[in-house]
């Protein structure tokens, strides 16, 4: 039924092995290595725009958190009215909870596809799956430091016969190549469900318990599950998270959680900086400096330009006549109108007294 899946990612290593085969040995345990490397880049470049619709999708998840938990205040225990109005919501807004799965389910076939391609590979076998005599027996030969990629762990049969027969394979190279690999795929595993958390943000219920669940056991079902893998589906493992770890660093860099410390960080640095020079005082002005507790003064001054014009006008006029330069005989002359200027210069009758 799958044969047409496994034919293609045959026939994706096939192409890859022919380019590696220019410059590198074509029976060598290195081309093949690199050809299942290959394979994964070759993968994870046709999901990527399926990885930018579920970073997409997480985001627009968490940007409906409040919303939601204001939901549940409001509905509390009608767990179905709960979950229309949250149905409702997610659709007026266009979000899709499933596309968080979308790279996911691809790679699930693809894996299963290799695993049998490997599984099925052995010394003087037929060709498989548009390859070659030729080319199924240099694949089924292929060592990785004296561990063929189609060997693993634990065999058995007219397999385990064959393979150990090959020059130079032991069952101790195929182990110790074997228990290097299978820590590296729990590790990376580990380190990438982590950081898948962290792009996802912070979450509680249900959605903290899976969490947990798949940050401590996948990779521990993958360490039981380890030793039953051919060496290329190990080593294809290992290169897919290392894919992985490296595609979310970069998406978390560019695109941090909201509400993170990475965010906050990254919206302050995008805002215009503000140039001190322009909150300084223009030249000749004088800076204002409002008192401790004052109220901001509403009104604006009045210009002294004309009453300093008076006074020089007055001036002039009063020494063209003769007379001294001064206030006028009545006391008033240009002196300000208002409170201001009466109490500076007193009532304006001041000398104008009875003679007794």
């Amino acid at each position: 039924m799958l044969d047409w899946l496994y034919t293609a990612i045959a026939w994706v290593m096939a192409r890859w092995h022919d380019v590696l085969s220019t410059f590198l040995d074509p029976a060598g345990g290195l081309t093949w290595a690199l050809s299942i490397a290959l394979l994964v880049v070759t993968v994870r470049l046709l999901l990527f725009p399926l990885f930018v619709k579920q970073v997409k999708s997480q985001r627009a998840m968490q940007e409906l958190q409040p919303e939601i938990a204001k939901l549940r205040k409001q509905y509390g225990s009608d767990r179905q009215g709960m979950s229309q109005a949250i149905m409702a919501l997610q659709k007026e807004r266009g979000v899709n909870p499933l596309a968080g799965c979308l790279p996911i389910l691809p790679q699930i076939p693809i894996f299963l596809s290799l695993f049998h391609v490997l599984r099925r590979l052995a010394p003087d076998k037929d060709g498989l799956y548009s390859w070659s005599d030729e080319l199924t027996d240099q694949a089924a030969r292929a060592d990785l430091f004296g561990a063929p990629i189609s060997s693993s762990f634990n065999m058995d049969g007219a397999k385990e016969t064959a393979i150990l027969a090959l020059d130079g394979v032991t069952y101790g190279s195929i182990r110790t190549v074997a228990l290097i690999l299978i820590p590296l795929m729990c590790l990376t595993t580990y380190f990438t469900q982590k950081q898948i958390m962290r792009r996802s943000g912070p979450v509680e219920g249900q959605a903290a318990t899976v969490q947990k669940l798949l940050l401590y056991g996948m990779p521990l079902s993958l360490f039981v599950t380890g030793f039953f893998f051919p060496i290329g589906v190990l080593l294809y493992w290992v290169v897919n998270n290392s894919w992985t770890f490296g595609q979310q660093f970069f998406i978390l860099r560019k695109m941090p959680p909201p509400g993170s410390a990475a965010a906050k960080a990254k919206s302050g640095a995008d805002k215009p900086a503000v140039d001190p020079k322009t909150l300084a005082p223009k030249p000749g002005a004088k800076p204002v400096r409002p008192k401790p507790g004052a109220k901001p003064a509403t009104a604006t001054p009045e210009s002294t330009v004309d009453g300093e014009n008076g006074a020089s006008g007055a001036t002039a006029s009063g020494a063209a006549d003769g007379r001294p330069a001064g206030p006028s005989a009545n006391g008033a002359g240009n002196a300000p109108r208002g409170g201001a200027g009466r109490a500076g210069q007193g009532p304006a009758n001041r000398g104008k007294r009875k003679r007794r």
